[in-house]
């Protein structure tokens, strides 16, 4: 093969004959993973196929219904933008649609679990995939988390509102909270451990690891709970609105860049931009889809369209029915029916609360895992465990209990802002390299079938929804940009020592004999297993 020319630069072969060391190791950064062996992986997955269009519209609905309405509308409505985080919505309703659009016509060429890490691996190289995959494994395991503390907040309004039982703060609060002006944590009195939050992300954990057609299925029930609950909550507490309350619509600054006016406005667009992650967690269950070309885009644009309705009517309502200071709560909702005097409708609200941050949290549960899955399945992160699909489940069942287990300690001990706001910047990364992606693949691999194409041709659409995210990027919190950055150094350590060593796009000799060798051990253990002579079949994948 010619030592010049793109091909070349992302093959992953071998060093050349007089290529200097330090061009051969720049080279091996940039190795992509080849849309033949994407195929390949879609084609010999061990996980079970079992979803339609209508099971993504519901994950998709799951995922984005919940933290934005029930936990973070309050929080950034009280500190940034006031009544005008109707306007935080809707810019990041675009930005989410752009990428959307994105997601749809990648998800339709690479049509395996992986998301954003699968389609930049193919697109821009083996550097920049291990990034974009290292970053959403923070996403979802924060994302989770930052939903698991609203859930617990609502749990608490609901006892207390309907059964009058007070559950003292010691184990239903985060025992740190953390300062903006200092830039540090503080201990936060009396407060030891969030059990709730704990509880409900273990308990969720497990229902993921006994299938992906029960989590599904599970997650439908709960989705039509609560958008039966806030189309309730719209309709009956539209008739308490004050229009006092929307004045002043957008509130003069405060002298920081956050503290409302028109960069609050944006401040919060960048922190409920958590909200809309739900249709990208879509995109890591492709390997399980019946239909992925026909189903994945349906799920993605439909489950986004319908959410971004409910958010604005929710928002117009919320702010018009209380004053917007008073909203800096966890579970905002709550508090603004509280406000009210209607109590039947608070209990409706409570439930549907609980149900709808159930959803967020299975379904961000959901994702995780299959991101390290991916990972795994070209060697780059944990290949000897990660790799591994239950037997009797066809779930990703280690990976599941590993990532739950660490989300349900850091839902019990951080605070719900640090999380989102951290989650938030996260998403936005992904999303720009996403949009990116979609212009790249137009040029190197332009016969590829693609059932779903942006609009407008490959340059508009990912040119606007990459910039959006850079905007509203760079209004994210600078202590939350810091810790991805610090995420990030974390990763690359790991990359550098471990990933790019066992990596089977820059290895492929390697893995060529080490998969030779495994296929004698699974066709032994195969037979083994119909002899009875063991009891489940385990195959060490590198």
């Amino acid at each position: 093969m010619s030592s010049s020319g793109y091909s070349f630069y992302t093959s992953g072969l071998p060093r050349q004959p007089g290529e200097p060391k330090w061009k051969y190791f720049i080279r091996k950064l940039f190795t992509t993973k080849s849309i033949n062996s994407l195929e390949e992986d879609q084609e010999s997955s061990r996980l079970k196929r079992s979803l339609g269009a209508l099971d993504f519209v519901m994950l998709g609905i799951g995922n984005v219904i919940g933290s934005g309405i029930f936990v973070l509308t309050g929080e950034a409505a009280a500190t940034k933008s006031g009544p005008a985080i109707v306007i935080s919505f809707i810019i990041s309703g675009i930005a989410s649609s752009f990428a959307a659009l994105s997601y749809s016509e990648l998800s339709t060429m690479i049509p395996v679990s992986g998301s954003a890490y699968t389609y930049s691996y193919a697109t821009m190289g083996e550097l920049i995939g291990w990034i974009i995959g290292w970053d959403l494994i923070l996403e979802y395991l924060v994302a989770a988390a930052a939903v698991a503390v609203g859930w617990s907040e609502y749990f608490v309004h609901f006892f207390s509102d309907t059964f009058g039982i007070e559950f003292g703060s010691s184990w239903t609060k985060a025992p740190f909270a953390f300062n903006e002006t200092t830039a540090s944590f503080e201990s936060v009195p009396g407060a030891y451990f969030n059990v709730p939050a704990f509880a409900i992300t273990i308990i969720l954990t497990i229902i993921l690891i006994i299938g992906i057609r029960e989590s599904a299925t599970v997650n439908t029930i709960i989705v039509g709970i609560k958008v039966f609950v806030i189309v309730i909550f719209v309709i009956a507490a539209s008739t308490k609105i004050n229009p006092e309350n929307y004045k002043p619509f957008v509130p003069p600054n405060e002298g920081t860049f956050s503290a409302f006016g028109v960069t609050g406005i944006f401040a919060a667009a960048s922190e409920v931009f958590f909200a809309y992650i739900g249709f990208d967690a879509v995109s890591t269950t492709a390997q399980e889809a019946r239909n992925p070309q026909r189903d994945l885009p349906i799920g993605i644009i439909g489950s986004l369209g319908i959410c971004t309705v409910l958010y604005i009517a929710v928002c117009v309502v919320l702010t018009g029915i209380v004053p917007y200071h008073e909203l800096n709560s966890a579970a905002p909702i709550a508090v603004a029916v509280k406000s009210i005097n209607m109590k039947w409708l608070g209990v409706i609200v409570n439930l549907g609360a609980i149900a709808g941050l159930t959803s967020v949290i299975l379904v961000s549960l959901m994702g995780q895992p299959r991101i390290f899955y991916s990972m795994a399945q070209d060697g780059l992160f944990l290949p000897k465990t990660a790799s591994k699909v239950h037997p009797k489940f066809q779930t990703p069942y280690i990976t599941t209990a590993i990532t739950g287990s660490i989300c349900a300690v850091a839902s019990a001990i951080l605070p719900i802002d640090v999380l989102a706001n951290l989650t938030s910047v996260g998403t936005l990364l992904a999303f720009f390299l996403v949009n990116i992606s979609v212009m790249i693949l137009r040029l190197t691999a332009p016969d590829i079938p693609r059932k779903f194409k942006v609009p407008g041709g490959p340059f508009v659409v990912p040119i606007i929804g990459a910039a959006l995210s850079l905007l509203l990027l760079a209004t994210a919190t600078k202590s939350s940009i810091e810790r991805l950055f610090i995420w990030m150094a974390i990763g690359l350590v790991i990359y550098f020592s471990y990933g790019r060593r066992h990596s089977k796009a820059n290895n492929p000799d390697k893995v060529k004999q080490i998969e030779k060798r495994g296929g004698i051990a699974e066709i032994v253990e195969l037979e083994k297993k119909k002899e009875g002579e063991i009891d489940e079949v385990e195959v060490t994948e590198i």
